[in-house]
């Protein structure tokens, strides 16, 4: 077998596939790119057995085959030459000679037939929605998810389709995102959840493209095709925990603050707190905020005034820091909204206005407070 391809073209698709790539397999054969010839195309494929992203691109051959190749090896060449074509001579052994404008390199690949099979999604339903869409709503809600084995079902992204709107929850029983797009439906409604890792990988290859994503899915399995690329990952299964039932629906207490100081002023206080709870305390009075720590065992202790926008009672609750400046990293605007009803319930933050289309909440459980 043997193609021609340009050498930036491989590189740039390879990249972008990469991401699958585990640092230890328990299959040698997932250490290799896979790549088969036909028709004047190649297709590169890698796999992690839960996820495989397959991306295709024209050559130059007369003669059609498959073959592994190491891919730490090929990625560490390709990445030295500037644009120009390579060609790959893959003998009856599996050795692969790559010829350049600089010289000769050989190396030893491996049978194409070895290489795990691509999960085919049959009787799938499908939808297609903004590359955009998708990678925002990645980008808002994966920072929730968790990292339980023994709770699996909350290591991945909650997707629900409906006819009026589409959701993305992620939550690992302390905090919870749940963001919702008005403006994007589906002909049935549907749910599925997907692990964490391809979820990370989609948000970081669809930054770069435009236009829409075709998503199918079935009972086990879900892909999302785009610019000659699709990535195919196993869906989690279970049964994802119901989220509206802990959103409280009566909030009486609204405060309303600028985002930035809000969160510098968390980041200073809670060098001061617990290093195990990360307790920060949120005292609101008035138009005052009071934002305090304190670690009891090295007697270190901080506090800072704001000022804010609140209606209601006034109230003192406890949360960790680290959870809320997660939250507030992830809010766009200017100023954030907090919603409390009281110190055991859960914390509501909200952006002051979404985006045409966009619903953003987050919820964030309270730390009991050492009186």
């Amino acid at each position: 077998m043997k193609f021609i391809v340009s050498s930036q073209a491989l590189f740039k698709k390879l990249q972008t596939i990469s991401g699958v790539l585990n640092t230890s397999n328990t299959l040698p054969i997932l250490d290799n790119f896979l790549f088969e010839v036909k028709e004047n195309n190649l297709n590169i494929s890698c796999s992690d057995l839960e996820s495989t992203m397959t991306s295709s691109l024209p050559v130059e051959s007369k003669n059609e085959g498959s073959i592994a190749i190491p891919a730490k090896i090929l990625l560490d060449i390709l990445k030295t030459f500037p644009d120009h074509p390579l060609t790959f001579s893959i003998d009856e052994k599996m050795g692969v000679e790559i010829s350049s404008d600089y010289g000769k390199y050989k190396l030893s690949g491996f049978s194409g037939d070895e290489f795990p099979k691509s999960p085919v999604i049959e009787s799938p339903s499908s939808v297609n929605l903004d590359a955009y869409i998708i990678q925002r709503a990645i980008e808002k809600s994966i920072f929730a998810t968790g990292n339980d084995d023994l709770r699996p079902v909350m290591s991945g992204v909650f997707i629900q389709l409906s006819k009026n709107d589409m959701t993305f929850v992620a939550t690992d029983a302390h905090k919870l995102v749940r963001y919702r797009r008005t403006d994007v439906n589906a002909s049935n409604a549907s749910s599925f959840i997907i692990p964490k890792k391809p979820m990370n990988l989609l948000k970081g290859i669809l930054q770069n493209i435009e236009g829409d994503v075709n998503v199918e899915f079935n009972e086990s399995n879900v892909s999302f095709s785009f610019d000659k690329t699709i990535l195919t990952c196993r869906l989690i299964d279970g049964k994802y925990p119901n989220y509206e039932a802990v959103i409280p629906k009566e909030n009486p207490n609204r405060l309303t603050i600028e985002r930035n100081s809000f969160l510098q002023s968390i980041r200073r206080v809670s060098i001061f707190a617990n290093k195990t709870t990360h307790q920060v305390r949120l005292k609101i009075n008035g138009s005052e905020l009071n934002i305090s720590a304190e670690d009891i065992d090295f007697s270190n202790e901080a506090s800072e005034r704001l000022t804010c926008s609140y209606e209601g009672e006034s109230i003192e609750i406890g949360f960790n820091s680290r959870f809320l400046i997660e939250m507030l990293n992830n809010i766009d605007t200017d100023n954030v909204v907090i919603e409390l009803s009281a110190p055991h319930r859960a914390g509501i933050i909200v952006p002051e206005s979404n985006e045409d289309g966009e619903d953003v909440l987050m919820l964030v459980m309270p730390v009991m407070l050492n009186n």
